[in-house]
């Protein structure tokens, strides 16, 4: 197996990348929303309207003799080529502990992410799936058991549906008073319920799957509920009506991104996920994502959060309600108002655009003071910047002294010697980092 470890945000020369050239060629320059068509798994669902893990991002994006990698993290396979991509925050023993205690406080993943040895790589990437499904089935029952209309078939004397000529003279010769009919009806029995109830006792039968899905048992107990039709030898007729039948219906997409993970979880137990020397599979998840929700974990007590991708706390920058916008974080003193905007960047990349969103953020919230979380290596002082006023043609600009942006980073240690280790001293900056708000 050719395998090839890199980081996010940074260059890399091109010639790094020799050993994997038919798995590049799959991915460079090709944006997500194009690789998530192509079998790439992204964690969270891809979202127009997010700025930060847009589907016009890429994983890969050619800068002459180099490839730049974004915000992503995950692994990504074609036929015997791997490619890891860890957090840049890894330490000189190539663990990536940052990632891992990520995907722990915000998806409560269990702590056996390993991304140093490429033994089991696909296994690793297997684990990953089943690990997100509990936050996959607890987003898609918010909106409510799935039901759609199944055709049943009957045959007894209470006709209510279309009569079923062929079938009624097979089973009803001699006449006894029976008439084969169907019947289209509501159900929450259908396939893609069963196809959820097929994943649930499939997990169930791994080693760590009882306390994996412990964290939604009231879904679990609704769906088994909901599948009295359940028999396990239907689990290859269940996968194929779901592979023929996506969820359409734009308001249960939710459902849709569950059913997809169902179905990579079940197809790898039948060998055949990224099956194929051509085909790319894999999983990435968006580093913004992780990292704005587990600011919002540390300072949520001091803060609004706003969330696009749910479409929660919208705000708007017009009357007649226009210019919908979603600041990462609106803090909930009216007398002082903060507006904190969450960068998965090094400090060196905040700028541009990044101000003028802020800004205007910061102006429609009739706030004078702004800022950038950020997660920081080197441990570097918060840089404050001031607003100027005055224009250059008539030669009197000077700052204000009373609007300002503060880029402020969250320390990652890079010298912890085990997870462990690792999770006491991210506490003991976690506190250092939220002093700035107390008295928010």
């Amino acid at each position: 197996m050719n395998l090839l470890r890199i980081e996010d945000n940074k260059q890399i020369k091109k010639a790094e990348f020799a050993g994997i050239e038919n798995l590049v060629g799959k991915i460079a320059d090709k944006t997500l929303g194009q690789l998530e068509r192509e079998g790439i798994f992204v964690f969270p669902e891809i979202m127009r309207n997010n700025g930060d893990l847009g589907i016009d991002q890429m994983i890969l994006q050619s800068v002459k003799d180099t490839f730049r990698s974004g915000n992503v993290m995950g692994f990504l396979g074609c036929g015997n080529e791997r490619l890891i991509i860890a957090s840049r925050f890894c330490g000189e023993n190539n663990e990536d502990y940052f990632f891992q205690y990520l995907l722990a406080r915000v998806l409560e993943f269990p702590n056996i992410v390993n991304l140093k040895t490429d033994a089991d790589q696909d296994n690793r990437l297997f684990r990953f799936l089943v690990f997100l499904f509990p936050h996959y089935l607890k987003t898609a029952m918010r909106k409510g058991l799935f039901k759609k209309y199944i055709r049943y078939q009957y045959n007894d004397g209470n006709v209510k549906g279309t009569v079923d000529v062929a079938r009624h003279i097979k089973r009803n010769t001699p006449f006894v008073g029976n008439v084969a009919y169907s019947q289209r009806e509501f159900s929450y029995d259908n396939s893609l319920m069963e196809l959820i109830r097929h994943t649930i006792e499939y997990i169930k039968g791994k080693p760590y799957g009882n306390n994996l899905l412990l964290k939604v048992k009231e879904e679990v107990k609704l769906v088994i509920q909901a599948t009295p039709g359940y028999e396990a030898y239907d689990r290859q007729k269940i996968i194929c009506a779901n592979k023929k039948n996506a969820v359409r219906h734009a308001y249960f997409r939710e459902y849709l991104a569950l059913q997809r993970l169902c179905l990579l979880i079940l197809l790898h137990q039948k060998h055949q996920f990224g099956s194929g020397s051509r085909q790319i599979y894999g999983i990435v998840f968006d580093g913004a994502w992780l990292w704005e929700e587990y600011i919002a974990t540390l300072i949520g007590d001091h803060f609004y959060h706003p969330m696009n991708k749910s479409g929660k706390g919208a705000q708007r920058l017009f009357s007649g309600n226009v210019g919908m916008i979603y600041p990462d974080f609106i803090s909930r003193n009216e007398e002082k108002r903060v507006i904190a905007d969450a960068k998965y960047k090094p400090i060196d990349n905040i700028g541009n655009r990044d101000y003028l969103q802020v800004l205007a953020y910061m102006f429609r919230f009739d706030a004078k003071e702004g800022f950038y979380l950020y997660p920081e290596a080197e441990g570097a002082e918060d840089l404050k910047l001031w607003m100027n006023r005055g224009s250059t043609f008539e030669k009197n600009v000077t700052p204000r002294d009373d609007v300002s942006i503060t880029k402020h980073g969250l320390k990652i240690p890079t010298d912890a010697v085990s997870y462990d280790d690792f999770t006491k001293k991210m506490a003991a900056f976690e506190h250092e980092f939220r002093q700035v708000f107390s008295a928010g």
